[in-house]
């Protein structure tokens, strides 16, 4: 049990980074369609708990230590290379909007140059990617726990204390900007885009447990916790929009508004979430063409570390909306890929079975 909900827990982590943390992810995706928003919430909770699960299990029966390898045996030759370097796409651009998070946190709660964050957290990633990847799961799934908390708290407190209802605050909600015109596309799209940016890391922590059923469950409670944090955040975002609209950080702006001494708090939990997503992002990245604690990999690890944060400079909400959206369209590959595993792998293993079978016979014969 203790492992199943180590493996959630670091799912969890690995998907929630700076937008969603944040809270700027969910205004987007979600509580900028209002009601709908809260439908779209629970259609990406089923999404994410299937989707969890595929590819821990996935991890666990290939034994992989790269997503490459996974990738390659699910998809084939050809799709197989799409969906690759859309992982590879994904893993250094959302590491990137992961160093910009951290320069927005600081700034928006201590008044900090971006800049400064964004180089304390490259810095921290560099370092902690140079640690086995055990460590780096403990390290992942540690912090979680914080962040459920956060924002149950932030949830319950923004339902009691709402000034206005859901249906009079529905207008001022449809008024925010969406990553995409429709609500449901707006649902699959963020799936899509959270399994491009968990996949590689998930495939690897899968691949790290031995047993299939425990990497299986473990992968189906993180992707059902992470639907519950969305549809809870979305909540909590909808009841305060009113309040929260015109801030990058909603989610940090609504705990500041309980007590500002809580606002401290959710802003160091926000700031290891996002240092949870960038070590995830940057790690799969080098692991993909490397393998890692070697003295190459650490040269290759700084040399990331250090154009990441320079494209960082872009800016947190611009690249939230611009580049997520477009991963998400590109996500849908890696979806139609993991929808069609289970069946592949099942065909993989009959033919390799058959063909035993017949080597058997053969060498029996002689």
């Amino acid at each position: 049990m203790f492992k199943i909900l180590k493996i959630g827990s670091a799912f969890i982590g690995i998907i929630v980074g700076a937008g969603f943390a944040s809270g700027q992810e969910v205004l987007q995706y979600f509580t900028s369609f209002g009601h709908l928003g809260t439908l779209a919430a629970i259609i990406s909770t089923i999404l994410f708990a299937y989707i969890g699960m595929t590819l821990t299990k996935l991890g666990s029966r290939i034994q992989t230590t790269s997503h490459k390898e996974a990738v390659y045996k699910i998809s084939g030759p050809y799709l197989g290379v799409v969906v690759d370097y859309i992982i590879i796409f994904t893993l250094f651009g959302v590491g990137v909007v992961m160093i910009a998070g951290a320069g927005s946190t600081l700034h928006q709660q201590f008044g900090l140059a971006p800049f400064i964050g964004s180089a304390i957290m490259t810095i921290l990633v560099v370092l902690t990617i140079m640690l086995n990847v055990d460590k780096v799961i403990a390290i992942i799934g540690s912090i979680t726990p914080f962040l459920v908390l956060a924002i149950i708290l932030i949830g319950v407190y923004s339902l009691l204390t709402m000034d206005l209802s859901f249906t009079e605050l529905n207008p001022i909600a449809k008024q925010q900007d969406s990553i995409v015109s429709n609500w449901f596309i707006s649902a699959v799209n963020y799936v899509s885009f959270n399994t491009a940016v968990g996949a590689a890391m998930s495939l690897v922590m899968g691949g790290a447990e031995k047993n299939e059923r425990t990497a299986t469950l473990g992968g189906f409670v993180g992707g059902l916790g992470l639907g519950v944090l969305i549809i809870l955040s979305h909540l909590a975002i909808f009841s305060k929009i009113d309040v929260v609209a015109n801030f990058e950080m909603p989610m940090l702006k609504l705990i500041d508004d309980i007590s500002p001494m809580l606002g401290i708090f959710m802003a160091l939990i926000l700031f290891g979430m996002i240092f949870n997503t960038a070590v995830s992002m940057f790690y799969a990245f080098v692991a993909r063409f490397m393998e890692m604690r070697t003295k190459k990999a650490n040269i290759v690890i700084i040399v990331t570390g250090v154009i990441g944060f320079i494209a960082s400079f872009v800016g947190f909400t611009d690249l939230v909306s611009n580049l997520y959206r477009f991963i998400g369209y590109l996500g849908l590959f890696l979806i139609f890929a993991l929808i069609y595993a289970p069946f592949k792998l099942k065909k993989d293993e009959r033919n390799q079975a058959m063909e035993e079978a017949a080597s058997s016979k053969e060498a029996a014969n002689k």
